[in-house]
């Protein structure tokens, strides 16, 4: 009778032929591009006005750990959206509007739907629920931020039908 810990002294034998990847695995990984600290500056630059400076702060501290990956590409996603954002007046005469970014804070939400023309943000237009129902109109993006309100990392642009 053999031990069942027999097992795990054996060294590990190979089994027939030598085990490689697939090409349609190592093409999947070849597309994967790893960021820099550079790339992710560039990209903060991207959402000036967009972003509080103590989230940036949680962000530079994210970027020195493990995660640094992860959150460099959530940077490249978030200054993807604000750049491809329509601006004030585009949308109208759309029926469904799509929300690009979410700002909260307690039970209150903001979805931004148009940036400001202007390079710098003074104001946007979206959707606004203050927990007494949700309205249309004109959002001030500094006052969100001066106020405390977070830019939500992990929304996902929808349409303002499906929120």
């Amino acid at each position: 009778m053999t031990n069942s810990n027999d097992s795990f002294n054996t060294p590990l034998q190979p089994v027939g032929e030598a085990h490689t990847p697939s090409s349609n695995v190592l093409e999947v990984f070849s597309d994967i591009k790893t960021l820099t600290r550079r790339d992710a500056t560039n990209f903060v630059a991207k959402l000036k006005g967009f972003i509080s400076y103590s989230q940036l702060d949680l962000i530079e501290e994210i970027s020195r750990s493990e995660e640094k990956q992860f959150i460099f590409q959530k940077l490249e996603e978030l200054a993807n959206q604000v750049e491809n954002m329509p601006k004030i007046y585009e949308t109208d005469g759309l029926k469904d509007k799509k929300a690009t970014l979410h700002y909260f804070i307690g039970g209150c939400n903001w979805w931004i739907i148009e940036k400001d023309s202007e390079a710098e943000q003074h104001q946007a237009y979206g959707l606004a629920d203050l927990g007494f129902g949700a309205e249309l109109g004109y959002i001030s993006i500094v006052e969100l931020i001066k106020n405390g309100a977070e830019l939500d990392l992990y929304f996902t642009p929808k349409k303002v039908s499906e929120l």
